[in-house]
């Protein structure tokens, strides 16, 4: 047992995990299940009390992202996560402070939900101050918990700016020159010309710090351009398998599962119109997870 807790990972946010635990077809690729027997056998062999709880926070966390495939991997790790140590089923007091307002658990006005303390508090425009981007949380207990603060706004696609949270995804424009040698990729900054007939290569760098599961890509494409491959279809490119759907407006990615590291995907296009366009930007969002969002920033293109 020491020698696998030495081959460990310990991270302070995700728990203690394994770098190789992922889930497959065969029986023994069973992670959840896996994961939940580790937790009893550190808790019963070892006694490590630090480390069953990183083990515990790392299930919990694994939850928020990912679907517990079958109905055993969801009875093991229910049962991991009330083995022992400290109850984490107990409701807990919390306190949420968001400008001057404040809240917290003995207000009995405000409905959260059953067994997983849910809520959801919303502010209209004329609500919103400058006082409140500020936000403390504080709660008792040592059991995890987590939330998400944002902002819903209109703004003019060319002066979004790149926001990214545990998701990151940049995206990068280039011109396809053909060469003696081969292809160059020439990259398109902000303003850069085109000529109608020029073939250009969108390229997305998508990078996440934990598995996820059910993530969308959305990437906007500009009025002037047509798309090379205009078939919906499954596609297996840059170490992932998804299912890429072409619109009139914007193509879609469609990735069942997101393994931690970083992926590129890319896909070319053609130009058909002069003019000034905006290209648009690029949005990734873990669907079993909305929190988890980012996007790229907006440029403009124009061809002559």
């Amino acid at each position: 047992m020491r020698s696998v807790k030495e081959q460990s990972m310990m991270d302070d946010d995700l728990g203690m995990y394994w770098k190789k635990q992922n889930n497959g077809w065969f029986w023994y690729e069973a992670g959840v299940e896996r994961h939940a027997l580790m937790v009893e056998a550190f808790s019963e062999i070892l006694d490590d009390g630090k480390a069953v709880y990183g083990l515990k926070q790392w299930l919990i966390f694994n939850k928020q992202t990912n679907d517990w495939e079958t109905t055993r991997a969801t009875a093991q790790a229910c049962y991991a996560l009330i083995l022992g140590g400290n109850d984490w089923t107990e409701d807990r007091a919390w306190t949420i402070k968001v400008g001057s307002e404040k809240f917290d658990s003995s207000n009995p006005a405000l409905q959260t939900e059953a067994g997983t303390g849910y809520l959801k508090k919303r502010w209209e425009g004329d609500e919103i101050k400058p006082q409140m981007n500020k936000v403390e949380v504080t709660k008792e207990g040592e059991a995890p918990a987590w939330g998400a603060v944002y902002y819903q706004y209109f703004e003019t696609l060319d002066k979004i700016t790149k926001a990214e949270s545990p998701l990151m995804v940049r995206k990068e424009v280039f011109k396809v020159k053909r060469t003696g040698t081969g292809e160059e990729l020439v990259e398109l900054n902000d303003g850069s010309k085109l000529t109608v007939g020029d073939r250009v290569r969108i390229r997305m760098e998508v990078e996440t710090d934990r598995e996820m599961e059910f993530v969308h890509i959305k990437d906007m494409r500009s009025a002037g351009m047509e798309p090379v491959d205009v078939l919906s279809q499954v596609v297996h490119s840059g170490g992932l398998g998804f299912y890429r759907n072409t619109r009139d407006a914007a193509t879609n990615f469609f990735i069942d599962d997101l393994r931690k590291g970083a992926y590129v995907l890319e896909y070319d296009v053609f130009v058909s119109h002069k003019g000034d366009f905006s290209n648009g930007i690029t949005t990734i969002q873990c669907m079993y997870a909305p929190e988890f969002t980012a996007h790229s920033e907006g440029i403009r293109v124009t061809v002559e």
